[in-house]
């Protein structure tokens, strides 16, 4: 899985002039894959290799940072906007730390790309990780595949390296609550 984290890491960055230099390595690496993980890196691919580099960028702004339901970090899932997101953020930092990774200011430690990388580099941690996360990112994949994004392609092939959902009900609990708020000042 290796190999398919990393490639599904970069095609979640913004797509710059490094990720759109690479398609052809993607490409090559997308063949390497089992098909359930490969075919939709490879239509992703051939969706980018067709689009204008600006609309590209233009698309994955509208995608995910104008679109709460198609948010990338996966920590907000859980804990929306609340304090409890920033420890979880901290956590990550540290865990990706111990392992030697260090994170740089560019990207927060939830962003799916960067939880990805790791998952390529630290394979068992990374995959737990992903695990820990796998409600947030198929309701994101869902989002993507109901308004038919080129980018619902690479969620498709993330989830195809994970085991379904033990717990369905678990996705449709987390679209129907959405991220929880912070709840400063109220008593219960």
């Amino acid at each position: 899985m290796n190999r398919a984290w990393q490639a599904q890491s970069l095609l979640l960055g913004y797509p710059d002039a490094t990720l759109l230099n690479n398609v052809s390595l993607l490409s090559e690496v997308a063949s390497t894959l089992d098909a359930a993980v490969g075919a939709p890196l490879h239509r992703f691919l051939q969706h980018a290799r067709a689009a204008e580099p600006i609309r590209l960028a233009e698309d994955y702004v509208a995608t995910f940072d104008q679109r709460k339901r198609c948010c990338l970090y996966l920590t907000y899932y859980a804990y929306g906007d609340t304090r409890k997101r920033g420890m979880a953020l901290l956590r990550l930092k540290q865990a990706y730390a111990a392992d030697g990774l260090l994170l740089g200011d560019e990207e927060l430690s939830d962003h799916l790309s960067v939880v990805l990388e790791y998952a390529a580099a630290v394979p068992a941690k990374g995959r737990a990780l992903l695990l820990e996360h796998r409600a947030g990112i198929e309701l994101l994949r869902l989002a993507l595949r109901d308004m038919r994004s080129p980018w619902a392609d690479v969620l498709e092939s993330v989830s195809a390296t994970l085991p379904p959902l033990r717990s369905p009900a678990e996705v449709a609990k987390l679209a129907a609550q959405g991220p929880p708020e912070e709840r400063v000042g109220t008593y219960r």
